[in-house]
């Protein structure tokens, strides 16, 4: 789930703040994030921006090219059994966790079996088809699976692929994610929630020669016109999700450049539907759900919001996706049949309490979809919140809807099953259909893409009958960074991988 203080906001806009003021330099690489990071864990973390910061700390078994193809990180190769229900990766050698400790195949199965089991986890549901690990040498793991695992390479490619240190894991305990130990180029420094998250060139990196930049500094700042003003000001000097707004001023200032990459996630309204005292009662019927989709303009507010740069949708996954389905295009806006389904529902003028995170582009949004549904008679009140918080109400089922931001995942088991199936580890409205979960759990086991594809256009008409989320549109990653950096390449994913980055003076 991908997205602050007033008076702080009110002093970065006036380039009067600076993380570390004048000792901010080209030994430092100072970036804007949209968004405070949740836990620093691995295991725990849900959100876009924690996913960012790992980048630079925790290096996981695969990664992926800007091609979406697999390539080694921490494992070498990887090996699929003629039946499907095993996974064998060969590992890196001379590999040392950032407090010395050697990776090795025992690390890689403490961590997944730590991504099993940890309380919290929001692993579990991504790799659950992992029964056990056998260290079969040193440097070769076996996954074991109950079943065959189509997406299980994609998801070793993000969080539940990253490594942490089992001594650090173990002796930290619940405190691991306020001093994580990974892998990774980059380690832990300090973090001071909401200001800053520092990390600092890991001198035993295994790939050490493609790291060139002492330290990273992360500066959460939700407001997008106030995250640009400070790079403008040279307060930092990369800023990730430009508002797509501000793209004709900024592309006329040749000190900075542009990075534009289609992204493989999407926007969307989740509705609690059972989870806790929460539930809107009369958003429980699927009738007034999808009455809500109709009565948005979806063009209008990508328009409107986002200059028209992003893509409008209704699936999980975007039009470019193979397994799009082009035969459930998004819907145009239609006042009257919402009407008419709220009139079926029993529900002619519903109420519906929506949260959305304090920055200015989730405000927006939600502003000019109160005025859309209200034409339909829905009453539509905003309660924004701070994003962690708004995480944490998620988890715990306190609220009736939230805009959600997903940023994607390789394959669309990832923009799937956690959110929509019954025991979905990020489901947070707690919605539960069996025949969609059959059909899940059918897309999972099958290697046959075909296949595959006809699955995930079922689960998208079912999906789109239900509306458990209403999709709205799909986002583009717009980052921008000073000249004086080199070496950035631009990923479907959204990260910023930090390899090969240089900083001039």
């Amino acid at each position: 789930m991908d997205f602050r203080q007033v008076s702080r906001v009110g002093l970065l806009a006036v380039g009067v703040v600076a993380l570390f003021g004048a000792a901010a330099d080209a030994q430092t690489l100072r970036i804007g994030l949209q968004d405070d990071p949740d836990a620093l864990d691995p295991a725990l973390s849900r959100t876009f921006t924690g996913r960012i910061v790992f980048a630079s700390m925790c290096d996981k078994l695969v990664d992926i090219a800007p091609d979406l193809s697999f390539v080694p990180q921490l494992a070498l190769s990887w090996e699929t059994a003629p039946d499907g229900k095993a996974l064998t990766l060969k590992l890196r050698p001379d590999v040392k966790f950032q407090d010395g400790e050697t990776f090795d195949a025992a690390a890689v199965k403490y961590n997944i079996e730590r991504s099993l089991t940890l309380p919290g986890t929001q692993r579990k549901s991504e790799i659950g088809s992992v029964a056990s690990v056998d260290v079969v040498d040193p440097l070769t793991v076996r996954l074991n699976l109950s079943a065959p695992s189509a997406p299980l390479l994609a998801q070793l490619s993000d969080r539940a692929g990253m490594m942490v240190s089992p001594k650090a894991a173990q002796a930290a305990g619940t405190n691991f994610a306020t001093h994580p130990v990974c892998a990774g180029p980059y380690k832990f420094v300090d973090r001071v929630p909401q200001d800053h998250i520092t990390v600092e060139r890991f001198a035993d990196y295994w790939d050490k020669a493609r790291i060139t930049i002492p330290r990273i500094t992360y500066q959460p700042i939700p407001d997008t016109t106030v995250r640009l003003a400070n790079l403008q000001s040279g307060q930092l000097d990369l800023i990730e999700r430009l508002h797509p707004t501000d793209l004709d001023a900024v592309k006329q200032d040749k000190r900075f450049v542009i990075s534009t990459q289609t992204g493989l996630g999407y926007n969307g309204i989740t509705f609690n539907i059972a989870s806790t005292e929460a539930v809107n009662p009369a958003f429980k019927d699927p009738r007034v759900r999808r009455a809500f989709s109709l009565a948005i303009d979806r063009e209008a507010i990508n328009q409107v919001v986002y200059n028209g740069v992003y893509e409008v949708g209704n699936q999980p996954v975007p039009p470019d996706s193979p397994f799009y389905d082009k035969a459930l295009p998004a819907p145009a806006r239609d006042v009257a049949k919402a009407k008419a389904l709220l009139k079926e529902a029993g529900q002619p003028t519903p109420m519906l309490t929506m949260t959305v995170t304090n920055n200015n582009e989730s405000l927006q949004i939600a502003q000019i979809m109160q005025a859309m549904v209200a034409e339909a008679g829905i009453t539509l009140k905003i309660v924004a919140t701070e994003f962690t918080t708004m995480l944490d109400q998620g988890n715990r089922g306190n609220f009736e809807s939230e805009m959600t931001a997903w940023s994607g995942r390789v394959d669309p088991d990832g923009n799937l099953y956690s959110f929509l199936s019954c025991k979905g580890a990020l489901n947070d409205g707690k919605y539960c259909d069996p025949a969609l979960d059959k059909l899940l759990d059918e897309a999972r086991v099958t290697g046959d893409r075909a296949k595959r594809i006809e699955l995930y256009h079922q689960v998208f008409e079912l999906a789109d009958k239900d509306s458990p989320i209403v999709y709205f549109n799909h986002q583009k990653w717009i980052n921008v960074f000073t000249a004086k950096l080199e070496g950035y390449k631009a990923y479907p994913d959204g990260m910023i991988r930090v390899y090969d980055l240089k900083l001039k003076s």
